[in-house]
């Protein structure tokens, strides 16, 4: 079985065992979250598509642990102006082991 679910504005494809990294969730690591923005099931005999959300379905996931991504470098230039800007980044996410699909 697998399911799509929707959280921090982004869409992931999962099934059980998967383990995925999402935006950061306010959450410690060891618990167990619940995602009930599901917009589609399958079971690989019979799919649920939802309008937006497929009602009753919830998708639960254990929180293995906080952190951040690699550093993203973001450069600014203009030409002729004597204009650079660099700017660095990293995203926080948390990572994720779905449990029930």
């Amino acid at each position: 079985m697998f399911a799509i679910i929707e959280t921090g504005g982004k869409q992931y494809l999962v099934s059980k065992g998967d383990k995925i990294q999402v935006e950061k969730l306010d959450t410690e690591a060891g618990k167990t979250i619940k995602f009930d923005k599901v917009l589609f099931t399958s079971d690989g005999k019979s799919a649920e598509i939802g309008k937006p959300y497929v009602t009753g379905a919830v998708v639960e996931g254990k929180v293995i642990s906080q952190g951040r991504g690699k550093k993203i470098h973001v450069l600014k230039y203009r030409a002729k102006s004597k204009y650079r800007r660099k700017i660095g980044a990293r995203q926080a996410y948390t990572e994720i082991e779905i449990v029930k699909a």
